[in-house]
């Protein structure tokens, strides 16, 4: 174990508050995180969820942790909001595409892993689906019958969330009042089977036109969306573990569903540490399908969509997801991803000149303060922002260095290098743009100056300041040397 790992700390959102880290087992964490409901292409919001968690991940297998990491795919069961309205999604995309319903699993499964793929997403060790615990549900199902925390109703069977809340606190996760949720709550359709209208689903009755639908104790029906993750998070990770993560939108109702579950089913607090990653917006305002202000992860990749003038590198994107925390609302716009494209070119131009740095006898820079001051970022709740700016910082040094004015001994020099690529490629999962992108760039770059040396020696002035100063706006620097002129990022 790296000797770091004590020094961890995470915001609990069930707490409120930051706390040290202690796993339930030495050297092991087990983490389970709410994946997708495939039944339309992961979105941005959805795909920043799921890179934070990858980066929790990375970090804590770098401190020495052996993590199993659990992440579900939703392929069965109705999504509830907030009003307690349900909608069977992947029914109705079956219906829209004319297609089975495990056709759009399968369709939006592929794409999902995809996507993460391209953002060198490390996959999860266990990635277990709805559908292939159906047996476990039902079983957890009786369970909570027999504990009294459960009710059969008219073929279906509904979590008794007010007696469960006379033992427990029913939104103590996400901060709500039992007597405000009863207040208010309509009546909507078909709530009149339940004993109060708060009363959530753990089996439902199918209907005779419902495709998916499986035997049980009660008839033919189907899981609850948040009977799903109680399941398999137990069943992989143990009736207690220590990290449950999934986007804000989670918390209410699905989590504090998850968490009244697991209470009412062992009699045990189910997770130690509740996490959360905020929302992203695009352009000031929530993502939304129906006002149009949406866009997907792919359209985003390759150009075509309305709403930005260029195509932009993964890792570009990933990059600009990690200069904000986890925990903080996010703003995709054209002003912010050109500002990630220049950070991200500029830190991947240090890392090329790192490795054409050599060594001195003496060093002029405090590394070790440097490296110490990343760890202190990462073990503050994964503060990726604050990491980005220590390694912006040590860009300054190695242009300092290559610049002639610090050094590096040996024994530094190497430190810095094994640090840099550390955190860049092995715990921000960062990777270096293809060499046919760079070549591409330099041409361009030589055909620029190569004008401009021109209008110079032509005493055209007024060219030669416009290409430069155009070029500096876009983050690209010329440095004129005696004998050639070279370029680098701002």
């Amino acid at each position: 174990m790296n000797s770091l790992s004590s020094e961890l700390i995470i915001f609990n959102s069930k707490t409120k508050q930051k706390e040290k880290f202690v796993p339930i087992k030495e050297g092991f964490v087990g983490m389970y995180v709410c994946g997708p409901t495939v039944y339309s292409k992961v979105h941005l919001g959805n795909l920043r969820t799921f890179l934070s968690f990858d980066l929790i991940n990375r970090y804590l297998k770098h401190l020495g942790y052996k993590v199993r990491y659990v992440r579900n795919i939703t392929d069965a069961g109705h999504i509830t909001d907030d009003s307690g309205n349900e909608h069977d999604r992947i029914g109705n995309q079956s219906k829209l595409e004319k297609i089975e319903p495990m056709e759009v699993v399968q369709k939006y499964t592929v794409y999902f892993h995809s996507i993460l793929d391209t953002f060198n997403a490390i996959p999860p060790d266990v990635e277990p689906t709805a559908t292939g615990h159906i047996v476990e549900q039902i079983e957890a199902t009786q369970k909570l019958i027999e504990n009294g925390y459960a009710y059969e109703s008219n073929g279906s069977v509904y979590f008794d969330v007010l007696k469960y809340n006379q033992e427990h606190n029913y939104g103590e996760l996400s901060n709500r009042n039992i007597e405000e949720l009863i207040a208010n709550t309509r009546e909507l359709d078909g709530q009149s089977e339940k004993k109060n209208p708060q009363d959530f689903a753990l089996w439902k009755k199918a209907a005779p036109e419902h495709i998916m639908k499986w035997n049980s104790p009660w008839g033919k029906g189907f899981p609850g969306w948040h009977l799903e993750c109680t399941v398999m998070s137990c069943k992989y990770l143990g009736e207690t573990f220590d990290i449950h993560g999934g986007g804000m939108d989670l918390k209410f109702p699905h989590h504090e569903c998850e968490l009244a579950q697991g209470k009412a089913s062992t009699g045990k607090n189910p997770v130690n540490y509740w996490m959360h990653a905020n929302m992203l917006t695009l352009n000031g305002q929530k993502m939304s399908k129906s006002t149009g202000n949406s866009i997907l992860p792919d359209e985003l990749l390759s150009g075509n969509n309305s709403l930005f003038n260029k195509a932009y590198d993964p890792m570009v994107v990933k990059f600009f997801l990690y200069q904000a925390h986890y925990r903080s609302v996010l703003d995709l716009s054209q002003d912010a991803l050109d500002a990630s494209e220049k950070g991200f070119n500029r830190l991947m131009n240090a890392l090329e000149t790192l490795n054409q740095i050599e060594a001195k006898e003496s060093s002029t820079i405090d590394i070790n303060n440097w490296k110490e001051e990343c760890y202190k970022a990462m073990n503050d709740d994964f503060n990726s922002p604050i990491l980005i700016a220590k390694l912006f910082d040590a860009t300054k040094f190695i242009n300092s260095i290559k610049d002639g004015k610090d050094s590096l001994n040996q024994e530094d020099l190497d430190e810095l290098k094994t640090t840099m690529n550390v955190f860049v490629f092995d715990i921000l999962g960062l990777q270096a743009t293809s060499n046919s992108d760079s070549k591409h760039l330099n041409l361009v770059m030589q055909i620029l100056i190569d004008m401009r040396n021109h209008a110079r020696n032509q005493k055209n002035w007024e060219l030669s300041d416009d290409i430069r100063n155009r070029l500096t706006e876009a983050g690209i620097v010329l440095k004129d040397g005696k004998n050639e002129t070279s370029f680098g990022f701002d």
